[in-house]
Protein backbone atom coordinates (compact mmCIF):
# COMPACT_ATOMS: atom_id res chain seq x y z
CA UNK A 1 0.00 0.00 0.00
CA UNK A 2 1.23 3.22 -1.07
CA UNK A 3 0.82 6.31 1.43
CA UNK A 4 1.75 8.90 -0.89
CA UNK A 5 -0.74 7.28 -4.21
CA UNK A 6 -3.34 6.67 -1.51
CA UNK A 7 -3.27 9.63 1.10
CA UNK A 8 -4.76 12.19 -0.95
CA UNK A 9 -7.75 9.87 -2.10
CA UNK A 10 -8.12 8.71 1.31
CA UNK A 11 -8.88 12.51 2.02
CA UNK A 12 -11.48 13.00 0.01
CA UNK A 13 -13.34 9.83 1.40
CA UNK A 14 -12.99 11.00 5.25
CA UNK A 15 -13.74 14.37 4.78
CA UNK A 16 -17.09 12.94 3.00
CA UNK A 17 -17.80 10.58 5.68
CA UNK A 18 -18.00 13.51 8.51
CA UNK A 19 -19.50 15.66 6.33
CA UNK A 20 -22.55 13.30 5.50
CA UNK A 21 -23.73 13.69 8.70
CA UNK A 22 -24.68 17.33 8.91
CA UNK A 23 -23.94 20.45 11.01
CA UNK A 24 -23.33 21.22 14.14
CA UNK A 25 -19.17 21.26 15.77
CA UNK A 26 -17.75 18.91 18.16
CA UNK A 27 -14.27 19.87 19.01
CA UNK A 28 -11.84 17.65 20.14
CA UNK A 29 -8.26 17.71 21.12
CA UNK A 30 -7.03 16.77 17.81
CA UNK A 31 -9.39 18.32 15.54
CA UNK A 32 -12.84 19.37 14.94
CA UNK A 33 -15.43 17.32 13.39
CA UNK A 34 -18.92 18.34 11.70
CA UNK A 35 -21.88 16.49 13.30
CA UNK A 36 -25.39 16.32 13.48
CA UNK A 37 -26.64 17.33 17.41
CA UNK A 38 -27.94 14.06 18.62
CA UNK A 39 -26.38 12.26 15.40
CA UNK A 40 -23.66 9.55 16.91
CA UNK A 41 -21.62 7.19 14.77
CA UNK A 42 -19.98 4.80 17.19
CA UNK A 43 -19.63 1.09 18.64
CA UNK A 44 -18.53 -1.28 20.46
CA UNK A 45 -19.22 -0.33 24.53
CA UNK A 46 -19.26 3.58 24.18
CA UNK A 47 -15.94 3.96 23.01
CA UNK A 48 -16.04 6.68 20.59
CA UNK A 49 -16.85 10.07 21.17
CA UNK A 50 -19.99 10.33 20.12
CA UNK A 51 -21.73 7.11 21.61
CA UNK A 52 -23.05 8.18 25.13
CA UNK A 53 -25.40 10.24 23.66
CA UNK A 54 -26.85 7.36 21.08
CA UNK A 55 -26.94 4.22 23.03
CA UNK A 56 -29.68 2.70 20.72
CA UNK A 57 -27.70 3.07 18.12
CA UNK A 58 -24.85 1.74 19.43
CA UNK A 59 -23.79 -1.88 18.03
CA UNK A 60 -21.51 -3.64 21.41
CA UNK A 61 -20.54 -6.86 19.85
CA UNK A 62 -20.98 -9.63 16.78
CA UNK A 63 -20.74 -13.39 16.59
CA UNK A 64 -20.51 -15.53 14.16
CA UNK A 65 -20.08 -19.20 14.47
CA UNK A 66 -21.15 -22.32 13.34
CA UNK A 67 -24.55 -23.49 15.40
CA UNK A 68 -23.45 -25.49 18.08
CA UNK A 69 -26.73 -27.87 17.50
CA UNK A 70 -27.28 -27.07 13.72
CA UNK A 71 -23.97 -27.21 12.29
CA UNK A 72 -25.15 -27.14 8.77
CA UNK A 73 -26.15 -23.77 10.01
CA UNK A 74 -24.24 -20.68 11.48
CA UNK A 75 -25.67 -18.34 13.86
CA UNK A 76 -25.09 -14.34 13.74
CA UNK A 77 -25.63 -12.14 16.55
CA UNK A 78 -25.22 -8.30 16.73
CA UNK A 79 -26.00 -6.67 20.44
CA UNK A 80 -27.18 -2.94 20.79
CA UNK A 81 -27.43 -0.68 23.60
CA UNK A 82 -24.29 -1.10 26.64
CA UNK A 83 -24.89 -0.94 29.96
CA UNK A 84 -28.60 -1.85 30.59
CA UNK A 85 -28.64 -1.26 33.59
CA UNK A 86 -31.59 -4.14 34.86
CA UNK A 87 -34.90 -2.24 36.39
CA UNK A 88 -34.58 0.41 34.71
CA UNK A 89 -38.16 1.90 34.38
CA UNK A 90 -40.30 3.06 33.98
CA UNK A 91 -39.09 3.40 30.20
CA UNK A 92 -37.34 -0.13 29.89
CA UNK A 93 -35.11 -0.90 26.53
CA UNK A 94 -36.23 -0.32 23.51
CA UNK A 95 -35.44 -0.66 20.19
CA UNK A 96 -35.32 3.10 18.05
CA UNK A 97 -38.04 3.47 15.39
CA UNK A 98 -36.27 5.84 13.79
CA UNK A 99 -32.87 3.18 13.05
CA UNK A 100 -32.15 0.43 10.78
CA UNK A 101 -30.71 -2.83 11.88
CA UNK A 102 -28.69 -4.38 9.81
CA UNK A 103 -26.30 -7.85 9.98
CA UNK A 104 -24.05 -7.89 6.73
CA UNK A 105 -22.31 -10.43 4.36
CA UNK A 106 -19.63 -10.18 2.03
CA UNK A 107 -18.98 -13.75 0.09
CA UNK A 108 -17.16 -12.27 -2.30
CA UNK A 109 -14.70 -10.12 -0.20
CA UNK A 110 -14.84 -7.19 -2.87
CA UNK A 111 -15.65 -5.14 1.35
CA UNK A 112 -19.16 -4.64 0.09
CA UNK A 113 -22.86 -6.37 1.78
CA UNK A 114 -23.69 -9.37 -1.14
CA UNK A 115 -26.36 -10.65 1.73
CA UNK A 116 -28.48 -7.59 4.04
CA UNK A 117 -30.89 -8.81 6.88
CA UNK A 118 -32.44 -5.85 8.52
CA UNK A 119 -34.53 -5.25 10.97
CA UNK A 120 -37.16 -2.62 11.57
CA UNK A 121 -38.87 -2.11 14.77
CA UNK A 122 -42.19 -0.23 15.69
CA UNK A 123 -43.66 0.55 18.72
CA UNK A 124 -47.37 -1.16 20.12
CA UNK A 125 -48.43 0.95 22.97
CA UNK A 126 -52.21 -0.15 24.48
CA UNK A 127 -52.54 2.38 27.30
CA UNK A 128 -50.60 5.44 26.71
CA UNK A 129 -52.77 7.91 27.83
CA UNK A 130 -54.21 6.65 30.85
CA UNK A 131 -51.49 4.16 32.23
CA UNK A 132 -47.40 5.06 32.82
CA UNK A 133 -46.38 1.55 33.29
CA UNK A 134 -44.59 -0.90 30.74
CA UNK A 135 -46.78 -3.61 32.37
CA UNK A 136 -49.88 -3.61 34.51
CA UNK A 137 -49.64 -7.31 36.02
CA UNK A 138 -48.12 -9.97 35.54
CA UNK A 139 -46.95 -11.47 31.53
CA UNK A 140 -47.35 -14.46 30.64
CA UNK A 141 -47.12 -14.56 26.74
CA UNK A 142 -46.30 -11.81 24.38
CA UNK A 143 -49.68 -10.64 23.63
CA UNK A 144 -51.10 -10.38 27.26
CA UNK A 145 -53.41 -7.86 27.41
CA UNK A 146 -51.31 -6.56 31.05
CA UNK A 147 -48.01 -5.89 28.69
CA UNK A 148 -48.81 -2.21 27.99
CA UNK A 149 -45.35 -1.68 25.51
CA UNK A 150 -44.89 -3.88 23.35
CA UNK A 151 -42.13 -4.15 20.01
CA UNK A 152 -42.91 -5.63 16.52
CA UNK A 153 -40.55 -6.09 13.64
CA UNK A 154 -40.05 -6.95 10.15
CA UNK A 155 -37.50 -9.03 8.90
CA UNK A 156 -36.16 -8.02 5.29
CA UNK A 157 -33.12 -10.01 3.15
CA UNK A 158 -31.45 -8.06 0.41
CA UNK A 159 -29.34 -9.30 -1.96
CA UNK A 160 -27.67 -5.96 -3.78
CA UNK A 161 -30.27 -3.61 -4.65
CA UNK A 162 -33.27 -6.08 -4.20
CA UNK A 163 -34.97 -6.59 -1.30
CA UNK A 164 -37.72 -9.26 0.11
CA UNK A 165 -39.65 -9.37 3.21
CA UNK A 166 -39.03 -11.94 5.09
CA UNK A 167 -41.43 -12.00 8.27
CA UNK A 168 -43.52 -8.77 9.31
CA UNK A 169 -44.94 -8.28 12.92
CA UNK A 170 -43.02 -10.58 14.59
CA UNK A 171 -43.02 -10.05 18.23
CA UNK A 172 -39.54 -8.81 20.21
CA UNK A 173 -39.16 -10.34 23.93
CA UNK A 174 -40.02 -7.36 26.18
CA UNK A 175 -37.44 -6.13 28.91
CA UNK A 176 -37.45 -8.03 31.90
CA UNK A 177 -39.10 -5.98 34.25
CA UNK A 178 -38.85 -8.14 37.39
CA UNK A 179 -40.07 -11.51 38.46
CA UNK A 180 -43.46 -9.96 39.93
CA UNK A 181 -44.10 -8.70 36.50
CA UNK A 182 -42.65 -11.61 34.33
CA UNK A 183 -42.21 -15.06 36.51
CA UNK A 184 -41.14 -16.77 33.10
CA UNK A 185 -39.38 -15.20 31.37
CA UNK A 186 -37.44 -18.13 29.58
CA UNK A 187 -41.25 -18.73 28.20
CA UNK A 188 -41.89 -15.47 26.87
CA UNK A 189 -38.25 -15.51 25.42
CA UNK A 190 -39.12 -18.73 23.82
CA UNK A 191 -42.09 -17.47 21.95
CA UNK A 192 -39.94 -14.89 20.56
CA UNK A 193 -38.11 -17.27 18.79
CA UNK A 194 -39.74 -17.62 15.90
CA UNK A 195 -38.71 -19.76 12.03
CA UNK A 196 -37.69 -18.07 9.06
CA UNK A 197 -39.07 -19.02 5.30
CA UNK A 198 -36.45 -21.30 3.12
CA UNK A 199 -35.00 -22.41 6.62
CA UNK A 200 -33.70 -21.06 9.94
CA UNK A 201 -34.57 -18.97 13.12
CA UNK A 202 -35.07 -15.09 14.35
CA UNK A 203 -35.21 -13.55 17.56
CA UNK A 204 -35.07 -10.16 18.84
CA UNK A 205 -35.23 -8.75 22.41
CA UNK A 206 -33.23 -8.19 25.32
CA UNK A 207 -30.34 -10.52 26.26
CA UNK A 208 -27.23 -10.54 29.13
CA UNK A 209 -24.36 -9.00 28.05
CA UNK A 210 -22.12 -11.56 26.72
CA UNK A 211 -18.97 -9.47 26.96
CA UNK A 212 -16.90 -10.26 29.31
CA UNK A 213 -13.70 -8.37 30.21
CA UNK A 214 -12.01 -5.87 32.76
CA UNK A 215 -12.49 -2.53 30.99
CA UNK A 216 -9.78 -1.32 33.49
CA UNK A 217 -7.72 -1.80 30.76
CA UNK A 218 -7.96 1.41 29.89
CA UNK A 219 -6.36 2.78 33.38
CA UNK A 220 -3.33 2.52 32.14
CA UNK A 221 -3.25 -1.35 31.17
CA UNK A 222 -4.92 -2.55 34.58
CA UNK A 223 -3.34 0.12 36.35
CA UNK A 224 0.32 -0.08 35.45
CA UNK A 225 1.64 -2.64 37.59
CA UNK A 226 -1.69 -5.21 36.88
CA UNK A 227 -3.39 -4.68 39.96
CA UNK A 228 -6.48 -3.74 38.63
CA UNK A 229 -7.64 -7.32 37.37
CA UNK A 230 -10.27 -9.79 37.94
CA UNK A 231 -13.62 -8.04 37.87
CA UNK A 232 -16.20 -8.64 34.68
CA UNK A 233 -16.82 -4.95 34.05
CA UNK A 234 -19.96 -6.20 32.44
CA UNK A 235 -21.46 -8.63 35.09
CA UNK A 236 -24.54 -7.61 35.86
CA UNK A 237 -26.02 -5.45 32.63
CA UNK A 238 -28.17 -6.44 29.53
CA UNK A 239 -27.96 -5.23 26.34
CA UNK A 240 -30.23 -5.45 23.19
CA UNK A 241 -30.01 -8.35 20.85
CA UNK A 242 -30.97 -9.68 17.25
CA UNK A 243 -30.08 -13.16 16.09
CA UNK A 244 -30.10 -15.13 13.53
CA UNK A 245 -29.54 -18.61 12.63
CA UNK A 246 -29.07 -19.48 8.36
CA UNK A 247 -28.62 -22.21 6.95
CA UNK A 248 -24.80 -22.14 4.99
CA UNK A 249 -25.89 -22.48 1.64
CA UNK A 250 -27.96 -19.02 1.90
CA UNK A 251 -24.83 -17.39 2.78
CA UNK A 252 -21.94 -19.21 0.59
CA UNK A 253 -21.13 -17.54 -2.72
CA UNK A 254 -23.31 -19.00 -5.25
CA UNK A 255 -25.18 -21.66 -2.91
CA UNK A 256 -21.72 -23.85 -2.42
CA UNK A 257 -20.56 -23.77 0.88
CA UNK A 258 -17.81 -26.76 0.15
CA UNK A 259 -16.08 -24.39 -2.73
CA UNK A 260 -17.09 -21.32 -0.99
CA UNK A 261 -16.70 -21.22 2.61
CA UNK A 262 -15.64 -18.16 3.81
CA UNK A 263 -17.86 -15.14 4.83
CA UNK A 264 -16.83 -11.71 6.12
CA UNK A 265 -20.03 -10.51 8.58
CA UNK A 266 -20.22 -7.02 10.15
CA UNK A 267 -23.69 -5.15 11.83
CA UNK A 268 -24.76 -1.41 11.02
CA UNK A 269 -26.89 0.79 11.92
CA UNK A 270 -28.52 3.27 9.79
CA UNK A 271 -30.30 6.48 10.73
CA UNK A 272 -32.86 8.22 8.27
CA UNK A 273 -33.10 12.07 8.50
CA UNK A 274 -35.18 14.62 7.94
CA UNK A 275 -34.95 17.30 4.87
CA UNK A 276 -36.86 20.13 4.29
CA UNK A 277 -37.82 22.09 0.79
CA UNK A 278 -37.94 25.69 0.24
CA UNK A 279 -42.07 25.06 0.94
CA UNK A 280 -40.90 23.88 4.36
CA UNK A 281 -42.52 20.70 3.68
CA UNK A 282 -40.31 17.39 5.71
CA UNK A 283 -39.86 14.64 3.41
CA UNK A 284 -37.32 11.59 4.13
CA UNK A 285 -33.68 12.16 3.94
CA UNK A 286 -31.60 9.13 3.02
CA UNK A 287 -30.83 6.81 5.56
CA UNK A 288 -27.03 7.22 6.90
CA UNK A 289 -24.87 4.87 8.78
CA UNK A 290 -24.19 5.69 11.80
CA UNK A 291 -22.33 2.67 13.58
CA UNK A 292 -20.59 -0.11 12.14
CA UNK A 293 -19.00 -3.53 14.20
CA UNK A 294 -16.97 -6.34 12.64
CA UNK A 295 -14.11 -7.68 14.64
CA UNK A 296 -14.08 -6.51 18.32
CA UNK A 297 -12.05 -3.99 20.30
CA UNK A 298 -10.70 -2.52 16.36
CA UNK A 299 -12.17 0.84 17.13
CA UNK A 300 -11.55 0.80 20.85
CA UNK A 301 -7.82 0.16 20.78
CA UNK A 302 -6.78 0.93 16.95
CA UNK A 303 -8.62 3.25 15.29
CA UNK A 304 -6.72 7.10 16.76
CA UNK A 305 -9.39 9.04 18.73
CA UNK A 306 -9.33 11.66 15.78
CA UNK A 307 -10.93 8.81 13.58
CA UNK A 308 -12.98 6.65 15.39
CA UNK A 309 -16.39 8.43 14.76
CA UNK A 310 -16.01 8.82 10.95
CA UNK A 311 -14.45 5.41 10.85
CA UNK A 312 -17.93 4.13 11.52
CA UNK A 313 -19.32 6.04 8.58
CA UNK A 314 -17.18 3.87 6.06
CA UNK A 315 -17.90 0.62 4.00
CA UNK A 316 -15.68 -1.87 4.38
CA UNK A 317 -14.14 -1.62 0.91
CA UNK A 318 -13.48 2.37 1.75
CA UNK A 319 -10.94 0.92 4.94
CA UNK A 320 -7.74 0.57 2.76
CA UNK A 321 -8.23 4.38 1.71
CA UNK A 322 -8.04 5.71 4.65
CA UNK A 323 -4.24 5.49 5.46
CA UNK A 324 -4.13 6.89 8.85
CA UNK A 325 -6.48 4.29 9.95
CA UNK A 326 -4.42 1.49 8.03
CA UNK A 327 -0.72 2.94 9.54
CA UNK A 328 -2.27 2.18 12.62
CA UNK A 329 -3.09 -1.29 11.95
CA UNK A 330 0.92 -1.88 10.77
CA UNK A 331 1.95 0.13 13.23
CA UNK A 332 -0.21 0.20 16.25
CA UNK A 333 -0.39 2.18 19.05
CA UNK A 334 -1.27 -0.79 21.92
CA UNK A 335 2.39 -2.18 21.56
CA UNK A 336 4.26 0.66 22.39
CA UNK A 337 1.96 1.38 25.63
CA UNK A 338 2.53 -1.97 26.83
CA UNK A 339 6.13 -1.30 26.60
CA UNK A 340 6.16 2.19 28.10
CA UNK A 341 4.29 0.27 30.95
CA UNK A 342 5.49 -2.89 31.47
CA UNK A 343 8.88 -2.98 29.17
CA UNK A 344 7.73 -5.76 27.38
CA UNK A 345 9.50 -4.97 23.82
CA UNK A 346 7.14 -4.06 21.15
CA UNK A 347 7.52 -6.17 17.85
CA UNK A 348 8.73 -5.17 15.30
CA UNK A 349 6.66 -3.02 12.14
CA UNK A 350 5.30 -3.33 9.84
CA UNK A 351 2.80 -5.46 11.75
CA UNK A 352 1.67 -7.85 8.49
CA UNK A 353 0.10 -10.12 10.67
CA UNK A 354 -2.46 -7.49 11.98
CA UNK A 355 -2.85 -6.54 8.82
CA UNK A 356 -3.86 -10.04 7.94
CA UNK A 357 -6.08 -10.71 11.04
CA UNK A 358 -7.76 -7.35 10.96
CA UNK A 359 -8.20 -6.62 6.91
CA UNK A 360 -6.99 -9.47 4.89
CA UNK A 361 -8.24 -12.88 6.57
CA UNK A 362 -5.98 -15.66 7.40
CA UNK A 363 -4.19 -17.14 4.43
CA UNK A 364 -0.54 -18.52 3.25
CA UNK A 365 -0.57 -15.98 0.66
CA UNK A 366 -1.90 -13.07 2.36
CA UNK A 367 1.04 -12.40 4.97
CA UNK A 368 3.34 -13.94 7.32
CA UNK A 369 0.49 -16.23 9.48
CA UNK A 370 1.50 -19.57 7.44
CA UNK A 371 -1.90 -21.26 7.76
CA UNK A 372 -5.55 -21.34 5.05
CA UNK A 373 -7.91 -20.22 7.47
CA UNK A 374 -10.38 -17.64 6.26
CA UNK A 375 -9.34 -15.10 3.90
CA UNK A 376 -11.74 -14.82 1.06
CA UNK A 377 -9.33 -16.02 -1.58
CA UNK A 378 -9.89 -19.20 -0.27
CA UNK A 379 -13.20 -19.21 -1.94
CA UNK A 380 -12.71 -20.88 -5.04
CA UNK A 381 -15.10 -18.67 -7.63
CA UNK A 382 -14.49 -15.20 -5.92
CA UNK A 383 -12.85 -12.96 -8.42
CA UNK A 384 -9.04 -12.70 -6.96
CA UNK A 385 -8.91 -9.05 -8.55
CA UNK A 386 -11.87 -7.92 -7.15
CA UNK A 387 -10.68 -9.24 -3.66
CA UNK A 388 -9.39 -5.69 -1.33
CA UNK A 389 -8.37 -5.49 2.22
CA UNK A 390 -11.64 -4.71 4.90
CA UNK A 391 -12.13 -4.50 7.99
CA UNK A 392 -14.76 -7.56 8.41
CA UNK A 393 -15.09 -10.43 10.74
CA UNK A 394 -14.57 -13.64 8.80
CA UNK A 395 -15.52 -17.06 9.38
CA UNK A 396 -14.44 -20.36 7.63
CA UNK A 397 -17.96 -21.83 7.70
CA UNK A 398 -16.22 -25.61 7.04
CA UNK A 399 -14.37 -25.57 10.31
CA UNK A 400 -16.30 -27.76 12.30
CA UNK A 401 -17.77 -26.84 15.98
CA UNK A 402 -15.68 -27.91 18.88
CA UNK A 403 -17.14 -29.60 21.53
CA UNK A 404 -14.71 -28.64 24.11
CA UNK A 405 -14.30 -24.91 23.07
CA UNK A 406 -10.82 -22.93 23.97
CA UNK A 407 -10.87 -19.09 25.61
CA UNK A 408 -7.93 -18.49 23.53
CA UNK A 409 -9.50 -19.67 20.02
CA UNK A 410 -7.01 -20.43 17.46
CA UNK A 411 -4.18 -19.51 19.78
CA UNK A 412 -5.04 -22.38 21.50
CA UNK A 413 -5.51 -24.48 17.93
CA UNK A 414 -9.27 -24.25 18.74
CA UNK A 415 -10.14 -23.42 14.83
CA UNK A 416 -13.26 -22.67 15.42
CA UNK A 417 -12.49 -19.70 17.92
CA UNK A 418 -11.69 -16.37 17.36
CA UNK A 419 -10.75 -14.80 15.16
CA UNK A 420 -12.00 -17.37 12.74
CA UNK A 421 -15.49 -15.90 13.27
CA UNK A 422 -15.97 -15.24 17.45
CA UNK A 423 -18.20 -17.55 19.65
CA UNK A 424 -20.04 -16.40 22.93
CA UNK A 425 -17.22 -18.15 24.89
CA UNK A 426 -14.11 -16.68 23.00
CA UNK A 427 -11.92 -14.42 25.42
CA UNK A 428 -11.47 -11.78 22.75
CA UNK A 429 -9.65 -9.46 24.91
CA UNK A 430 -6.84 -12.26 26.13
CA UNK A 431 -6.86 -13.25 22.41
CA UNK A 432 -6.96 -9.52 21.12
CA UNK A 433 -3.09 -8.34 23.88
CA UNK A 434 -1.68 -11.73 22.70
CA UNK A 435 -2.09 -11.02 18.86
CA UNK A 436 -0.98 -7.80 18.98
CA UNK A 437 2.23 -8.31 20.91
CA UNK A 438 3.13 -11.13 18.09
CA UNK A 439 1.32 -14.31 18.79
CA UNK A 440 -0.38 -15.38 16.18
CA UNK A 441 3.20 -14.90 14.14
CA UNK A 442 5.53 -16.79 16.77
CA UNK A 443 2.41 -19.49 17.59
CA UNK A 444 4.07 -18.91 21.19
CA UNK A 445 1.99 -16.91 24.27
CA UNK A 446 3.91 -14.24 25.87
CA UNK A 447 4.11 -15.41 29.48
CA UNK A 448 3.84 -11.84 30.85
CA UNK A 449 0.44 -11.63 29.81
CA UNK A 450 -0.64 -15.08 29.98
CA UNK A 451 -3.32 -14.30 32.38
CA UNK A 452 -4.47 -11.85 30.56
CA UNK A 453 -7.29 -9.59 32.72
CA UNK A 454 -8.18 -12.68 34.82
CA UNK A 455 -12.12 -12.73 33.41
CA UNK A 456 -12.15 -15.61 31.55
CA UNK A 457 -15.62 -16.70 31.40
CA UNK A 458 -19.05 -14.98 31.61
CA UNK A 459 -20.30 -14.86 34.66
CA UNK A 460 -23.22 -16.70 33.82
CA UNK A 461 -23.31 -19.82 31.62
CA UNK A 462 -24.51 -19.51 27.97
CA UNK A 463 -27.29 -21.39 26.79
CA UNK A 464 -27.17 -24.51 24.28
CA UNK A 465 -29.77 -23.99 21.64
CA UNK A 466 -30.70 -20.88 19.70
CA UNK A 467 -30.64 -17.69 20.34
CA UNK A 468 -27.93 -19.24 23.10
CA UNK A 469 -27.74 -15.87 25.01
CA UNK A 470 -27.90 -16.09 28.28
CA UNK A 471 -31.21 -14.56 30.41
CA UNK A 472 -31.04 -10.92 30.98
CA UNK A 473 -30.51 -9.85 34.72
CA UNK A 474 -32.92 -8.89 37.18
CA UNK A 475 -30.99 -7.61 39.97
CA UNK A 476 -29.71 -4.30 39.99
CA UNK A 477 -25.92 -3.72 39.35
CA UNK A 478 -25.21 -1.24 41.86
CA UNK A 479 -26.59 -3.79 44.48
CA UNK A 480 -23.18 -5.57 43.34
CA UNK A 481 -22.97 -9.36 41.62
CA UNK A 482 -22.50 -11.22 44.65
CA UNK A 483 -25.41 -9.53 46.92
CA UNK A 484 -28.51 -12.60 47.03
CA UNK A 485 -31.49 -11.54 45.10
CA UNK A 486 -34.19 -9.57 46.44
CA UNK A 487 -36.97 -12.04 45.07
CA UNK A 488 -39.14 -15.16 46.04
CA UNK A 489 -41.77 -14.55 48.64
CA UNK A 490 -40.77 -11.06 50.10
CA UNK A 491 -40.58 -9.89 46.81
CA UNK A 492 -44.24 -11.06 46.14
CA UNK A 493 -45.31 -10.09 49.43
CA UNK A 494 -44.28 -6.24 48.98
CA UNK A 495 -45.25 -6.11 45.14
CA UNK A 496 -48.87 -7.50 46.68
CA UNK A 497 -49.02 -4.67 48.90
CA UNK A 498 -47.95 -2.27 46.04
CA UNK A 499 -50.56 -3.66 44.13
CA UNK A 500 -53.28 -3.44 46.74
CA UNK A 501 -52.50 0.53 47.25
CA UNK A 502 -52.56 0.64 43.34
CA UNK A 503 -55.83 -1.07 43.36
CA UNK A 504 -57.44 0.92 45.65
CA UNK A 505 -56.56 4.46 43.39
CA UNK A 506 -58.16 2.20 40.47
CA UNK A 507 -54.87 1.51 38.71
CA UNK A 508 -53.83 -1.90 38.48
CA UNK A 509 -55.41 -5.46 37.61
CA UNK A 510 -52.88 -7.86 39.29
CA UNK A 511 -54.03 -11.14 39.10
CA UNK A 512 -51.99 -13.71 41.34
CA UNK A 513 -53.13 -17.28 42.72
CA UNK A 514 -50.69 -19.28 44.94
CA UNK A 515 -49.27 -21.14 42.36
CA UNK A 516 -47.86 -18.34 40.92
CA UNK A 517 -46.27 -16.87 43.60
CA UNK A 518 -45.12 -20.75 43.99
CA UNK A 519 -43.87 -19.91 40.26
CA UNK A 520 -42.26 -16.31 41.28
CA UNK A 521 -40.14 -17.93 44.08
CA UNK A 522 -38.64 -20.54 42.09
CA UNK A 523 -37.79 -17.86 39.35
CA UNK A 524 -36.27 -15.54 41.90
CA UNK A 525 -33.68 -18.42 42.56
CA UNK A 526 -32.94 -18.96 39.23
CA UNK A 527 -33.26 -15.57 37.51
CA UNK A 528 -29.36 -15.58 36.45
CA UNK A 529 -29.13 -18.86 34.80
CA UNK A 530 -29.59 -18.88 31.22
CA UNK A 531 -32.04 -20.71 28.86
Amino acid sequence: MNSRSTRPRSRRVLDQSLLVLGAGALATGLGALTLAPGVSAASSHREAPLIAGDPRADNTDVYAYTSLDRPDSVTLLANWIPFEEPNGGPNFYAFGEDLRYNIKIDNTGDGVSDITYTWRFHNKVRDAAGQFLYNTGPVTSLNDPDLNFRQVYDLVVSHGSKSKVLLSDVPAAPSRVGPASMPDYAALRNQAIRNVPGGGKTFAGQAEDPFFADLRVFDLLYGGDLSERGQDTLAGYNVNSVALQIPKAQLALKGNQGRNPVIGVWSTTDRQGVQVSDSRTPRPAPWKQVSRLGNPLVNEVVVPLKYKDAFNTLNPDQDRTVQPVVDKVLDPILPKLIQQVYGIPAPATPRKDLFEIYLTGICKACGPIQADLNSHRLNKDAPLKRIVPAEELRLNMAVPPTADPKRYGVLAGDLAGFPNGRRLTDDVIDISLQAVEGAAQTGQLVPALADGDQVDTNEVPFGTSFPYLALPHTKSVNSGPDAPERTGMKGAAAFGGLGALLLGAGGLRLRRSRSRSRGLSRDGNSSRTSS
